[in-house]
């Protein structure tokens, strides 16, 4: 199994995917379960805390950039996000409930990399669908 801290930069509390489920040329299957700890939680909807979208974005991206860090070894930089190009939510997200966030490479241009994601959760309902593009940082 791979760590996804062996991969990508990111770590605790910005940290969005807990385990890598499966990996290959061009697509990633992690997972990500929110405790309902996070202190987003406190002040997003204290009353009816629910997952920011933003949150579920960001998890999404961090899927990508494992996908792309283990596939090409040889780009030196940090991938960022470049373009959002269509998202869609469609179901909201409570704290305790297990996602599996799958990304898919598309093209890759240069040091840009264009993806599609979708997140569901554990019933296969879907959570979100994205495309998007990220790039690497070189500095």
């Amino acid at each position: 199994m791979i760590d996804i801290k062996s991969l990508i930069p990111h770590r605790e509390p910005f940290l969005f995917v807990d385990s890598i489920l499966s990996i290959d040329e061009k697509k990633i299957v992690t997972y990500k379960m929110f405790s309902k700890e996070e202190r987003f939680y406190e002040g997003h909807y204290p009353n009816n805390p629910i997952t920011p979208g933003v949150i579920l974005c960001e998890a999404m991206f961090q899927t990508a950039a494992a996908l792309i860090l283990k596939n090409f070894p040889s780009e030196k930089g940090t991938p960022v996000l470049a373009k959002i190009e269509e998202t869609r939510f469609k179901s909201i997200v409570k704290s305790e409930e297990l996602l599996k966030i799958t990304a898919e490479l598309g093209e890759k241009y240069n040091n840009f990399f264009l993806m599609s994601g979708i997140i569901q959760k554990a019933d296969g309902t879907t959570v979100l669908k994205i495309k998007f593009s990220l790039a690497i940082n070189e500095s």
